[in-house]
């Protein structure tokens, strides 16, 4: 096969302890913690919805190292959403959430960042979030922490803070829908593959940086994430 031009590179994550991990499709939650569905003007235990990222808008953060991501065109209001990363490392279709477990390769601390203000607009347009959420550099993402490391993470504090002060605070035993029933959900609507990355929900919190503010996101026993705006 002749190619007419060069195949762009395999978007890879660090692996915790070496290797790397090679993505490839991004699947977002949408309002899984119940205090942050309510300050987006939502409540009760809605059926989960999905919307999605390109593999390529992942921003690979090393341990230890500070991310630098590029304030995004058209946007006034950059929001962001720390978020627990599941990866999968066995694919299936229709998997059941007793069995979902087996089909986690990983864990990582992930951003969903966000250009508020063209969600906001392509809400009340009623058009699809792509512009809002898909954009360069809008999945910082850390290293993944195999599962064997770290266990099933079915609880534990998430947390991120704007240049040292506190923003968002939650823990991954509050999620509305767990992550065994969302891998039941998505597998329902898409056949999951090795490499796939889901973002799980943000809690409450969420809200805007500028040009030169720093994000520190945690996730206990996942480490921490840091990523500055430039």
């Amino acid at each position: 096969m002749s190619l007419v031009f060069p195949a762009p590179a395999v978007t890879t994550l660090p692996v915790a302890g070496g290797g790397e991990f090679p993505v490839h499709r991004i699947y977002c939650v949408g309002r899984n913690y119940a205090e942050h569905a309510q300050e987006m003007g939502h409540t009760g235990r809605e059926p989960p919805f999905f919307f999605m990222k390109p593999a390529d808008a992942v921003l690979a953060v090393a341990e230890g190292e500070t991310g630098r991501i590029d304030y995004p065109a058209l946007t006034s209001s950059l929001h962001h959403e720390i978020e627990l990363v599941v990866a999968i490392g066995v694919g299936g279709s229709r998997i059941a959430a007793a069995d979902a477990a087996s089909h986690i390769w990983g864990y990582a601390v992930g951003l969903d960042m966000t250009r508020r203000d063209l969600q906001n607009e392509m809400k009340k347009q009623g058009r699809p979030w792509e512009i809002g959420k898909a954009f360069e550099q809008s999945a910082p993402i850390g290293p993944i922490v195999p599962k064997s490391r770290c266990g099933e993470l079915l609880r534990g504090a998430i947390t991120l803070g704007v240049d040292g002060a506190p923003r968002q605070k939650g823990d991954l035993a509050d999620l509305i829908w767990s992550v065994n029933e969302t891998i039941e959900q998505l597998s329902a609507a898409w056949l999951l593959q090795p490499g796939d990355l889901i973002f799980t929900g943000t809690p409450a919190g969420v809200g805007a940086v500028t040009r030169g503010q720093v994000m520190e996101g945690a996730i206990a026993g996942l480490g921490t994430l840091r990523v500055a705006v430039e």
